[in-house]
């Protein structure tokens, strides 16, 4: 793939995240069953999403007071997982950037309060730069 924004690279990792849910597997797996790799971008949010999804999975609980981890939505979960690795890359994009993509993701392929929900988590969860 070639002449991929960064928000298709983001859209094509959540589908590859969601993918990994459904077959239980960990996301790097399902990117290493490619027949063609993703993008750059997009293999690198599956791999940091894969890498820190445990880490990311305590801080959307421990951030969501009341709303146990299983009660999340898997979207707005995976959503969320894709922005705290996104964050924790070398050079991640700026805050707002990572909070706004997340919004847009969240409303896109969840409900519509998801993108106000994912946002409230987000805001508190990735620290300014």
């Amino acid at each position: 793939m070639t002449g991929v924004t960064r928000h298709e690279a983001r859209e094509r990792a959540l589908g590859l995240l969601y993918e990994a849910e459904l077959k239980h597997l960990d996301p790097r797996e399902v990117l290493s069953e490619l027949s063609m790799a993703p993008d750059p971008y997009c293999a690198l949010l599956v791999t940091l999403a894969g890498e820190h999804q445990e880490e990311s999975r305590r801080t959307i609980e421990a951030t969501a007071v009341n709303w146990p981890i299983d009660r999340i939505g898997v979207i707005d979960r995976l959503v969320m997982e894709l922005a705290l690795a996104e964050s924790r890359g070398e050079d991640p994009p700026p805050r707002a950037v990572i909070l706004n993509e997340a919004v847009e993701l969240a409303r896109d392929y969840s409900t519509d309060s998801s993108g106000s929900f994912v946002n409230g988590i987000l805001a508190t969860a990735i620290p300014e730069s």
